[in-house]
């Protein structure tokens, strides 16, 4: 995937949230885009302390995903802590244009085949969940970005199934 320099969606993601990015955080962000522009795929770990704003950065290289038509998956340890980046994130997202959906085990199964059908169809741009993400019925349009919160929490088995779901995400 070809990333182009972060444009307008970013600057408007940008705007919508409610604090200002640290020194730091727009150093990573940088290293990010850097890496993403690169023919290769990038693997990155983001460390810091709780609060330090890893998940904004995190999010932000999913909006150059989107900005760059390219879907991101989001894979979070818990459903708790997948509904919360979702409840976190989809308003400022949606006011940026980006389309967000959450997909964990508790959700009906309607709800379940909605959302698959939204993410295979390339409806929605950021795709947030628990190991859901990694079964069989879901399918990505143009998966680009993988983003895996607590990695350690996940095996390479269910990682690998995630990457594979995309042409070297």
């Amino acid at each position: 995937h070809t990333y182009a320099e972060p444009g307008h969606l970013v600057r408007l993601f940008g705007k919508q949230l409610p604090f200002s990015l640290t020194d730091e955080q727009k150093t990573v962000v940088r290293e990010i885009v850097a890496d993403l522009r690169r023919p290769r795929p990038m693997t990155r770990l983001i460390h810091g302390e709780v609060g330090s704003g890893k998940t904004v950065v995190a999010v932000l290289a999913a909006v150059l995903a989107a900005e760059n038509n390219l879907q991101c998956a989001f894979m979070a340890p818990t459903e708790i802590l997948a509904e919360q980046h979702y409840r976190t994130w989809r308003e400022p997202l949606e006011k940026a244009g980006i389309m967000s959906g959450l997909l964990v085990s508790n959700l009906k199964q309607k709800a379940k085949a909605a959302i698959a059908e939204a993410c295979q169809q390339g409806d929605i741009s950021i795709l947030f969940g628990t190991h859901a993400l990694i079964y069989d019925y879901v399918q990505f349009a143009r998966l680009g970005l993988v983003i895996i919160d607590e990695q350690h929490r996940f095996g390479v088995e269910q990682r690998g199934k995630l990457f594979a779901k995309g042409d070297s995400p």
